[in-house]
């Protein structure tokens, strides 16, 4: 054994040495804790007696009902108004289109709740329709945000809901509590924002939708506003490390309701076909994408089906149409009327 092991069996022995000592000062104090009592420890159980277990108070289960309190709303009306619509404005530089498709609705004596239906690239989504929702909508509204991250610990939570009225939905399939959440804010007045993909697009091009937006809008009889949201994803995707600034376009439509006996697939599939149409709307120009649309050829959000390298050139190739983000002008080609 050379010198080194030695050293080494010594300190080893050192800190075996101090531990004992240290746990043998500590035994009087341990025994002295060990006698008190309720309310200085947790009360016994007599032996057959089962205690259920605590109600987990994260996730799904998050209360969120404060947030929409007259002093919270109160502070996130100044809040969003101020510090987060001048951070927008300097990072994302957005532009607002269609507005005018929903004047039908805004001009109704007693404004109905609706339910905004964008895509989703960037967590930056939220803040930004949280300051482009045209009124009357725009300062009764809630927005449906992951369960499983915006709501995993209480900190997390609690600035979710106060800052952006968020409240927490599962991913996969909304819940019935959620359900029951959503559906008794909409019977109250409340909008709500819902990202029918369900989570951000891992590589730029959408994801297949879920069923939660429709679900709600057919057991609430309440129109979905499509959205359309380009540029997000180039300024702060998904696993981006930093902000890259850039200009934004919101393109709403015009609202969509569910008609009697519609089933939840159908009514999907309606929404999504609208924010496809909205997408080609925004790469190209109006009159294209009807015409793209009556011919039944409107590029799917999702992209198309190739793999790896293919994908992301199609979708950088994409990106150099249209007047967002780094793109040139697009020359306009005006239709032949004879």
């Amino acid at each position: 054994m050379n010198s080194k092991d030695l050293a080494k069996k010594g300190t080893l022995k050192v800190l075996a040495r101090t531990g004992d000592a240290v746990e043998f000062a500590a035994r009087p104090a341990i025994r002295r804790v060990r006698k008190l009592g309720f309310p200085y420890r947790a009360p016994t159980v007599p032996k057959g007696i089962v205690i259920e277990p605590k109600e987990d108070r994260l996730g799904a289960n998050f209360e969120t009902g404060w947030a929409r309190t007259p002093v919270a709303r109160g502070f996130r009306r100044v809040f969003l108004a101020g510090p987060v619509t001048a951070a927008v404005r300097v990072i994302a530089s957005p532009r607002v289109y269609g507005v005018d498709r929903l004047s039908d609705l805004a001009r109704l004596e007693e404004p109905i709740p609706v339910i905004f239906c964008p895509n989703h690239h960037s967590h930056l989504d939220t803040p930004l329709m949280a300051t482009v929702i045209p009124q009357p909508w725009r300062n009764k509204v809630v927005t449906a945000a992951a369960a499983d991250y915006f709501f995993n610990t209480r900190t997390k939570g609690a600035l979710a809901a106060l800052s952006l009225n968020a409240i927490p939905i599962d991913r996969e399939a909304t819940g019935r509590k959620s359900a029951e959440q959503i559906r008794n804010l909409i019977d109250t007045g409340w909008s709500l924002v819902i990202y029918p993909e369900g989570g951000r697009s891992p590589d730029g091009w959408g994801q297949e939708w879920k069923g939660g937006a429709a679900y709600i809008a057919s057991r609430t009889q309440t129109p979905l506003i499509p959205v359309f949201i380009d540029g997000t994803g180039s300024i702060f995707g998904k696993g981006a490390k930093k902000l890259r600034p850039g200009r934004t376009r919101i393109v709403f439509g015009a609202p969509i309701w569910p008609e009697e006996d519609e089933n939840i697939r159908t009514l999907g599939s309606r929404l999504q076909k609208a924010v496809e149409l909205l997408a080609d709307e925004v790469s190209t120009d109006y009159w294209d994408s009807r015409l793209r649309r009556k011919e039944k050829a409107t590029p799917k959000l999702t992209g198309p089906e190739y793999n790896g390298w293919r994908r992301q050139w199609l979708l950088s190739e994409m990106r150099q149409t249209g007047d967002t983000g780094l793109r040139r002008r697009q020359k306009r080609r005006w239709p032949d009327i004879g």
